[in-house]
Protein backbone atom coordinates (compact mmCIF):
# COMPACT_ATOMS: atom_id res chain seq x y z
CA UNK A 1 0.00 0.00 0.00
CA UNK A 2 1.17 3.51 -1.04
CA UNK A 3 0.38 6.37 1.54
CA UNK A 4 -0.07 9.39 -0.34
CA UNK A 5 -0.12 13.14 0.81
CA UNK A 6 -1.02 16.11 -1.24
CA UNK A 7 0.22 19.67 -0.71
CA UNK A 8 -0.14 22.70 -2.81
CA UNK A 9 -3.74 23.89 -3.51
CA UNK A 10 -4.73 27.35 -2.72
CA UNK A 11 -6.77 30.28 -4.11
CA UNK A 12 -6.00 31.54 -7.60
CA UNK A 13 -7.24 33.91 -10.10
CA UNK A 14 -8.83 33.19 -13.27
CA UNK A 15 -6.60 32.67 -15.75
CA UNK A 16 -3.19 31.62 -13.64
CA UNK A 17 -1.35 29.04 -12.87
CA UNK A 18 -0.56 26.49 -10.05
CA UNK A 19 1.39 23.52 -9.22
CA UNK A 20 0.31 20.74 -6.62
CA UNK A 21 2.36 17.91 -5.20
CA UNK A 22 1.70 14.51 -4.03
CA UNK A 23 4.38 12.75 -1.87
CA UNK A 24 4.15 9.17 -1.56
CA UNK A 25 5.27 6.47 1.35
CA UNK A 26 5.31 3.02 1.52
CA UNK A 27 5.32 0.51 -1.41
CA UNK A 28 8.14 1.21 -3.98
CA UNK A 29 6.78 4.61 -5.67
CA UNK A 30 8.53 3.79 -9.22
CA UNK A 31 6.52 0.79 -9.91
CA UNK A 32 2.72 2.32 -9.69
CA UNK A 33 1.26 4.46 -11.96
CA UNK A 34 -0.19 7.55 -10.27
CA UNK A 35 -3.10 9.91 -11.32
CA UNK A 36 -5.29 13.08 -10.13
CA UNK A 37 -8.66 13.19 -9.81
CA UNK A 38 -11.14 16.00 -8.70
CA UNK A 39 -14.32 16.76 -6.48
CA UNK A 40 -16.17 19.82 -6.71
CA UNK A 41 -19.27 20.18 -4.52
CA UNK A 42 -22.42 18.83 -5.27
CA UNK A 43 -20.47 16.32 -8.06
CA UNK A 44 -19.02 13.49 -8.07
CA UNK A 45 -15.11 12.73 -8.24
CA UNK A 46 -13.94 12.88 -12.39
CA UNK A 47 -10.22 11.65 -13.34
CA UNK A 48 -8.19 14.32 -14.54
CA UNK A 49 -4.75 12.91 -15.40
CA UNK A 50 -2.55 9.81 -14.83
CA UNK A 51 0.93 8.86 -15.55
CA UNK A 52 3.11 5.49 -15.67
CA UNK A 53 5.26 3.89 -13.09
CA UNK A 54 8.03 5.58 -15.78
CA UNK A 55 6.13 8.38 -17.19
CA UNK A 56 6.41 7.60 -20.60
CA UNK A 57 3.09 7.28 -20.71
CA UNK A 58 0.29 10.10 -19.44
CA UNK A 59 -3.48 10.83 -20.22
CA UNK A 60 -5.92 13.20 -19.09
CA UNK A 61 -9.61 14.36 -19.24
CA UNK A 62 -10.89 16.28 -22.10
CA UNK A 63 -11.71 18.99 -20.08
CA UNK A 64 -8.00 19.70 -19.36
CA UNK A 65 -6.21 18.36 -21.63
CA UNK A 66 -3.67 21.32 -23.38
CA UNK A 67 -3.77 23.57 -19.81
CA UNK A 68 -2.85 20.70 -17.62
CA UNK A 69 0.48 18.43 -17.27
CA UNK A 70 0.96 15.71 -15.15
CA UNK A 71 4.59 14.69 -14.02
CA UNK A 72 6.52 12.56 -11.76
CA UNK A 73 9.83 12.12 -10.02
CA UNK A 74 10.65 9.30 -9.07
CA UNK A 75 13.79 10.01 -6.91
CA UNK A 76 11.70 12.22 -5.02
CA UNK A 77 8.98 9.96 -4.74
CA UNK A 78 6.61 12.89 -6.07
CA UNK A 79 3.80 13.47 -9.09
CA UNK A 80 3.04 16.80 -9.93
CA UNK A 81 -0.04 18.56 -11.70
CA UNK A 82 0.78 21.61 -13.21
CA UNK A 83 -2.15 23.46 -13.84
CA UNK A 84 -2.37 26.55 -16.49
CA UNK A 85 -5.01 28.44 -17.46
CA UNK A 86 -7.32 28.11 -14.63
CA UNK A 87 -10.65 28.52 -14.76
CA UNK A 88 -13.31 28.98 -11.94
CA UNK A 89 -15.12 25.31 -13.03
CA UNK A 90 -11.65 23.98 -11.96
CA UNK A 91 -12.30 24.92 -8.54
CA UNK A 92 -12.82 21.37 -6.80
CA UNK A 93 -10.74 19.16 -4.02
CA UNK A 94 -7.70 17.60 -5.94
CA UNK A 95 -7.23 14.13 -4.76
CA UNK A 96 -3.80 11.92 -5.58
CA UNK A 97 -4.40 8.35 -6.49
CA UNK A 98 -1.85 5.32 -6.87
CA UNK A 99 -2.88 2.60 -9.37
CA UNK A 100 -1.39 -0.57 -11.22
CA UNK A 101 -1.37 1.35 -14.35
CA UNK A 102 -2.35 4.39 -16.26
CA UNK A 103 -5.23 3.03 -17.38
CA UNK A 104 -6.38 1.49 -14.20
CA UNK A 105 -5.93 5.16 -12.66
CA UNK A 106 -7.79 6.37 -15.24
CA UNK A 107 -11.06 3.78 -15.10
CA UNK A 108 -11.19 3.99 -11.32
CA UNK A 109 -9.46 1.23 -10.28
CA UNK A 110 -7.58 2.98 -7.56
CA UNK A 111 -5.18 1.07 -4.61
CA UNK A 112 -4.64 4.29 -2.53
CA UNK A 113 -5.93 8.10 -2.52
CA UNK A 114 -4.45 11.12 -0.80
CA UNK A 115 -6.75 13.10 1.69
CA UNK A 116 -7.07 15.98 -0.82
CA UNK A 117 -5.97 19.67 -1.38
CA UNK A 118 -8.12 22.14 -2.26
CA UNK A 119 -7.96 24.17 -5.14
CA UNK A 120 -10.00 27.38 -5.35
CA UNK A 121 -10.07 29.29 -8.67
CA UNK A 122 -11.76 32.74 -8.19
CA UNK A 123 -13.97 34.74 -11.25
Amino acid sequence: QVQLVESGGRLVQTGGSLRVSCVASGRTFSSVAMGWYRQAPGKEREFVAAISWSGGSTNYADSVKGRFTISRDNAKNTVYLQMNSLKPEDTAVYYCAAGTTAYSVRVGTIGSWGQGTQVTVSS
